[in-house]
C-alpha cells in the first residue's frame, strides 16, 4: 500500500474551499482521472475513473465528513483506498487543502504507474488544478453540503 501526501493553498476563504469539495459531481472538471461521479446518497458515491487506457468503478463511503474542516473516506470496492482531505484556515481569505492518500494498486499499469511516482504527480496535478478551478470561481463554490458525518465507532 502507498500513501500519498500532497496540499495547495488556495486564495478562497476555509469554507469555500470545503464547500466545492463536498461537489463530488464537479470532480471531473478538475481531476483528470476522474470520468464520473455519482452522489448516491448522504454518504455513498459511485466512481469511473480511467487510468493508464484502464477504465474501473467502485463505490465509496465517507466515513467522517466534518464543515470547514475534513472529509474521509474508504473504498467499497473495486481498487482499494482511503485517504482524507482536510482544510487549514492560514487567513481570512487562504486555505490550505491537504489530501492524504493510501492506495493499494491493482494490475501491471496501476503498481508499474505507483513505483514510478506517477500516481503522486497526478495527485499533485489534480490539487493544483482545484485551485485553479475555485479561484477562478472568484471563490463562488458550485454547491454545498454542510452536514457532519461522525467517524465509525471504534471496536
Amino acid at each position: 500500500m502507498s500513501t500519498i501526501t500532497e496540499h495547495v493553498d488556495v486564495r478562497v476563504p476555509v469554507s469555500a474551499a470545503y464547500n466545492q469539495w463536498t461537489q463530488f459531481e464537479s470532480f471531473p472538471r478538475f481531476m483528470a482521472d476522474v470520468e464520473e461521479i455519482r452522489q448516491l446518497d448522504a454518504t455513498h458515491t459511485h466512481w469511473k475513473v480511467a487510468i493508464g487506457g484502464v477504465t474501473r468503478e467502485f463505490d465509496a463511503t465517507i466515513t467522517e465528513q466534518h464543515p470547514d474542516e475534513r472529509i474521509a473516506w474508504a473504498s467499497d470496492s473495486g481498487p482499494t483506498h482511503a485517504g482524507v482531505i482536510t482544510f487549514h484556515r492560514l487567513d481570512d481569505e487562504t486555505t490550505r487543502v491537504t489530501a492524504q492518500m493510501d492506495l493499494d494498486p491493482e494490475g501491471f499499469a496501476e503498481n508499474a504507474a505507483d513505483k514510478l511516482g506517477v500516481l503522486d504527480r497526478r495527485v499533485q496535478a489534480d490539487m493544483q488544478r482545484f485551485k485553479t478551478f475555485i479561484e477562478h470561481r472568484d471563490g463562488r463554490e458550485t454547491g454545498t453540503w454542510r452536514g457532519d458525518v461522525a467517524p465509525p465507532p471504534q471496536s
